[in-house]
């Protein structure tokens, strides 16, 4: 793999799609950062915990303090042999570029560095701070990731102002969209409990599937919310369902359900939580219920933050930014509990997760531009 310049996101970019840092592992790739960002005079700082290594990188001490936030690990490639070229191996063809991570996001973790390169160069007494917060335990669980990182940072005082996270956003072409939210994810593990028997003495049994129906039909077709002006109406999904011995003369003794809310700032956790459990006692059910908090839902409202990217977008690109809030779960929802306005902005998202992934190779360098331009309206001195 070569481009043109020892400086380029492209060339950047490249030499971490080469580290296979499949989730937890970094693979040496916030090393590479590092030896970037040390001659800049930022202060690095590796944060490690149960497995993960996470780097704090802050240039300044005073505010405003911007952050661009980022994952190194990646999703594993899956096999092989379905790749055109091998997932750790960067390629350009047709003129997109092939890694696993050329998307999600290592591309934009090389914009990153570069954007803060030619900032500091041009601009070496900015205002307020710069900082870089990476982790390798986004894809994970997201325990000792991100989430670590704030809380360390929440003890210690330290104040955020803006946070970029830059997650593959863009849809159809680079700057379409902008991600200033995320909704709130909960997961249900339901077990309705029933009584084991033979199919053909029914009485002597009593069916959880049966008895579940009814309630299972009621929690798909209620409407929680009606969403508001960010965030769609919230969503239930059932993702897994299982019951039975695997025989077909014996009524199950247990149903068990997974199912997930994808929800709006117009529910909580709390109220859907309880909503649930109203509606099974009032089905009569005997169960066990189990719910995990993947996050809250988060929000920025259009105001500065949101300004300065669509702005960046619109002179780099001409194209006029939408703002969203629709996909997954991010790293956004444990920056947002430290930080007043966080967005996500990144590359083109096609190909995420997938085999062949790929970005038009010549969105790099308007992607490192456009976060640069942020930069410079941020952070430029005034006078």
């Amino acid at each position: 793999m070569s481009a043109n310049g020892d400086n380029t996101v492209l060339t950047l970019a490249s030499e971490l799609l080469a580290r296979a840092s499949v989730t937890p592992d970094d693979a040496g790739c916030q090393a590479i950062l590092a030896s970037r960002l040390a001659p800049l005079g930022f202060q690095l700082e590796t944060i490690s915990a149960g497995g993960v290594t996470n780097l704090w990188a802050r240039r300044g001490q005073a505010r405003p303090v911007l952050v661009f936030a980022g994952h190194t690990d990646v999703v594993p490639p899956g096999p092989e042999t379905s790749w055109v070229s091998p997932p750790f191996a960067p390629s350009l063809r047709d003129g997109r570029l092939y890694a696993r991570g050329a998307a999600d996001m290592k591309s934009s973790i090389a914009a990153f560095v570069v954007a803060c390169e030619e900032f500091v160069a041009a601009c070496p007494d900015h205002e307020g701070a710069i900082a870089l917060l990476i982790t390798s335990d986004e894809e994970g669980p997201a325990v000792h990731g991100t989430r670590h990182v704030c809380d360390l940072l929440q003890a210690r005082g330290e104040q955020l102002d803006f946070c970029i996270v830059g997650e593959p956003t863009s849809g159809a072409v680079l700057g379409d969209t902008i991600k200033n939210g995320r909704r709130g994810s909960l997961t249900g593990r339901l077990r309705v409990i029933g009584k084991q028997g033979h199919v053909a003495y029914p009485h002597l049994a009593r069916n959880p599937v049966h008895q579940a129906a009814a309630a299972l039909a009621e929690l798909a077709a209620t409407q929680w919310d009606e969403g508001n002006a960010f965030f769609p109406p919230t969503t239930f999904q059932v993702s897994n369902i299982h019951a039975g011995t695997g025989a077909t003369n014996v009524v199950p003794g247990e149903l068990q359900v997974v199912f997930n809310f994808r929800f709006s700032s117009a529910s909580t956790a709390e109220g859907l939580k309880s909503r649930v459990h109203a509606l099974l006692d009032r089905h009569a059910l005997e169960y066990v219920l189990e719910w995990e908090l993947g996050g809250e839902p988060f929000l920025t409202e259009p105001g500065t933050l949101t300004a300065a990217v669509t702005s960046a977008i619109a002179a780099e690109t001409g194209i006029a930014a939408e703002l969203s809030t629709t996909g997954g779960t991010s790293d956004g929802r444990f920056i947002a509990r430290i930080c007043p306005q966080v967005l996500e902005f990144g590359p083109i998202n096609a190909t995420i997760h997938q085999v062949n992934e790929n970005i038009p190779a010549d969105s790099l360098e308007p992607l490192k531009n456009i976060y640069r331009r942020t930069l410079e309206t941020l952070l430029r001195p005034t006078a």
